[in-house]
């Protein structure tokens, strides 16, 4: 173009270089001017290519625009494409190779220059134009060419961030792309660009937009199906909100009231539910054996290696279809080409590919089941799941797949944090997540048991003269565990074996004590005490040397249900902790950490509380006489340091899904002392505390302000107001009762927070709900 080629000839080359670089960019922000490379001709480009070292990218991409018309022979760009993909595949496996470091315009040149020169737009263009006519003549593009521009596009995603961000933007374009996957030879290609480009949406997007995602799915092979799990794990999470801030109930309780609607990733698992056959098919990808030939598991550590750039499961995928390839090309070599290709790494490694391929699978399909599992739809998920047989399908692959040897310790991953883990690390942590997820709340999780372990739960329940838990009864066994053992049982064999501080032991105590969680079933904790559980935690809390807090978390609330209303568990801590140094020692732990213990402390409490009421079995008496534990939760003094921590340690604007248990424990506390007509003492020693501290009025102020969320959170929600019914076996009724006694007004009752808080300190907090 004229102003383009009329550049001062008085300016050096490298001034005009960094001219035209300058005018593309300016185009760029202000769309006036020169928007792209192709806008200039290709005589200039030509000229002033070496100088900028382009490698003639610039002259490559005019070329490719001329010839790429809708009328156009398009065969003859694909060579143009190729020879572009050479510059870019490079940098785009040395990112992958090098830790992916950060993008820069210096260290991926060959990308940075086709993205300058409107590369990216024109590939997009190609891709999409046959969709953007009315034409009916139009001509078809090969399918190595969609490969290939996919491709060249996904090498730019991974080297530019820009890239992936630009593409995200473009709705036309993320649907148009979905469109490609019914095309199983573009699949792969276009599943890893979709992927990272879904990655950096600030949107979700909505599946039900998609053309025709029932049949789309529906096409898919199980291989593909897979893969496209990954795709749905960013369509049905919720976003990680990253900023503390935005994780406080008080932030989330707003965000809910300003968007009552659902969520789209709540729309998303419906449209998924809605697909005929969807969850039987993942159930079977989930529990499909792999072909493992011997000495196949010796390769795993090699592995390890190739997983730090094979990072998703397309491009596995795309190595298996080389290897399968090489494999029937070695068939037709001669002799001695058959002795090379029957060396051992041409033999061992796609077999290793094999088993790592598989599990990689097997994660994307137990994260899209775990999220459905917690949904809202969450009950005709487990129905189908039950029906499905999810679970004695993966009991059958425990010991030969999933925990077939004890992996290194590794750094614990929160649930929303991308993990770097290798395969068989992620597949052991998804696994028990969906454990987690299974047994929660939910009568099904009596599936995780054989008919053996059945028949001990019944006789457990009649040896003790107590009926069977209706859900227990109820069981379809037809669609429980076969073998010797039920997956709960493996779980705690393996859970025995693991390293003290490994934090596996997080996720296979929070998957033990889903079981256990509900309404409280002796039965279950017998069953449980059996198998030496409650001795193997307290050796992890005292014995073990574990610094970890989440593993000892973890513990804490196991322990919590396992012990709840049970004497026999009493009798063994009992037996356990023998000495003073012991109990000191399991004291210290505790007391480290409240907001990690404090369900142990409630658990506690409760039985202390039901035990002081049966004093009339010698058996309880015995229990309530030599057990330390109980003893030391007797003494009030000790009961109330408790509370006063316990109301200290939280406010309203820190309150978390993590640490609001220790509001509703300190509840317990009071709601006990309410029965026993106590309440009074246990208010008043906490105006004592605030004098003796010298802070009259901010810790019942903190208090009555934690009451009314405490009102505004639970009393919306049925879910929350059943769990903490059915862990405390205290009426939720009685529990809204207390709370408003509690903020009652009337500063004559005496069992009103507003009757100890001196008029001149009164409401601190008043605001609180405005944030």
């Amino acid at each position: 173009m004229a102003s383009a080629e009329g550049l001062e000839p008085s300016r050096t080359r490298k001034n005009s270089n960094k001219n035209i670089i300058a005018r593309i960019r300016h185009g760029h922000i202000t769309g006036r001017g020169i928007c792209r490379g192709t806008e200039i001709s290709e005589a200039l480009l030509k000229e002033r290519d070496h100088k900028a070292q382009w490698h003639g990218i610039p002259v490559l991409l005019r070329r490719l625009y001329d010839k790429s018309h809708l009328n156009s022979d398009l065969s003859q760009i694909y060579f143009i494409i190729k020879e572009v993909s050479s510059f870019l595949s490079m940098e785009a496996m040395s990112f992958v190779t090098e830790d992916r470091k950060p993008a820069q315009e210096s260290t991926y040149p060959n990308t940075y220059t086709f993205d300058l020169f409107g590369g990216v737009d024109l590939l997009v263009e190609i891709l999409m134009r046959p969709t953007l006519t009315t034409q009916t003549n139009v001509p078809k593009m090969s399918d190595d060419l969609v490969k290939d521009c996919l491709s060249v596009l996904y090498n730019c995603c991974i080297c530019m961030e820009g890239v992936t961000k630009s593409l995200a933007s473009r709705d036309d374009f993320v649907m148009f792309l979905f469109t490609l996957m019914s095309n199983k030879k573009t699949f792969l290609q276009t599943a890893t660009l979709i992927e990272d480009i879904l990655g950096v949406r600030k949107e979700m997007i909505q599946l039900e937009d998609i053309p025709n995602l029932p049949s789309l799915v529906q096409s898919f092979n199980q291989q593909q199906l897979a893969n496209f799990c990954r795709i749905l794990s960013v369509t049905i999470s919720e976003p990680d909100m990253g900023n503390d801030d935005k994780n406080t109930l008080l932030a989330k309780n707003a965000q809910q009231r300003a968007n009552p609607c659902p969520s789209y990733s709540e729309i998303n698992q419906v449209a998924l539910l809605n697909i005929p056959g969807f969850i039987e098919r993942l159930c079977k990808l989930a529990t499909r054996k792999v072909s493992e030939a011997s000495g196949a598991s010796s390769l795993l550590l090699e592995l390890q290696d190739w997983y730090t750039w094979l990072d998703n499961a397309p491009v596995l995928d795309a190595l298996m279809q080389m290897a399968a390839e090489d494999a029937e090309h070695s068939s037709t070599e001669s002799s001695d080409e058959s002795s090379l290709a029957a060396s051992p790494l041409r033999h061992r490694l796609p077999q290793s590919m094999k088993i790592v391929h598989e599990i990689m699978f097997k994660v994307e399909v137990l994260y899209v089941l775990c999220v459905l599992l917690v949904g809202r739809q969450r009950n005709q998920v487990h129905r189908m799941l039950a029906e499905f047989k999810l679970i004695p399908g993966l009991n059958n692959l425990f010991d030969k797949l999933i925990w077939r040897k004890q992996t290194s310790t590794h750094v614990l991953h929160s649930q929303n944090q991308n993990c770097d883990c290798s395969p068989e690390i992620s597949f052991k942590i998804q696994f028990l997540r969906l454990l987690q997820s299974f047994s929660d709340h939910h009568e099904n999780k009596y599936l995780l048991l054989n008919a053996q372990e059945l028949n001990e739960l019944s006789a457990i329940s009649l040896k003790a003269n107590i009926p069977e838990v209706e859900a227990l009864v109820n069981t379809d066994r037809n669609l429980i565990c076969d073998g010797k053992k039920g997956l709960l049982t493996r779980l705690i064999s393996v859970m025995k074996k693991e390293p003290p501080d490994s934090s596996f032991r997080f996720w296979q105590a929070r998957a033990v004590e889903s079981f256990l969680r509900g309404t409280t079933s002796y039965a279950d904790q017998v069953f449980l005490l059996k198998r030496g559980l409650l001795e193997h935690i307290l050796f992890c809390i005292i014995d073990s040397g574990c610094k970890s807090r989440d593993v000892l978390q973890s513990y804490f609330d196991l322990l919590g249900e396992l012990m709840k209303f049970n004497m026999d568990a009493f009798k063994k801590f009992n037996r356990y902790v023998n000495s003073d140094e012991k109990f000191q020692t399991f004291m210290t732990q505790i007391n480290s950490s409240l907001v990690d213990s404090n369900m142990l402390v409630r658990c506690i409490i409760l039985s202390l509380d039901r035990f002081e009421g049966q004093t009339e079995d010698m058996r309880v008496v015995e229990v309530l006489s030599e057990c330390r534990l109980l003893s030391y939760m007797a003494r009030v003094e000790n009961r109330l340091t408790f509370l006063f921590r316990l109301v200290n340690i939280i406010n309203v604007q820190t309150l978390t899904q993590e640490n609001v248990s220790c509001l509703n424990t300190s509840l317990v506390v009071l709601m006990l002392a309410r029965r026993r007509g106590t309440l009074p003492f246990y208010l008043n020693a906490l105006r004592e505390k605030e004098y003796a501290e010298k802070y009259p009025g901010c810790l019942l102020n903190n208090f009555h302000n934690l009451l009314r969320f405490w009102q505004r959170h639970y009393l919306n929600k049925d879910k929350d107001s059943t769990c903490l019914e059915n862990s405390s076996c205290i009426p939720f009724t009685y529990w809204k009762e207390t709370v408003s006694v509690l903020l009652g007004s009337d500063r004559t009752s005496l069992c009103a927070i507003a009757s100890y808080i001196d008029e001149a300190y009164m409401d601190l907090g008043k605001d609180f709900l405005e944030v």
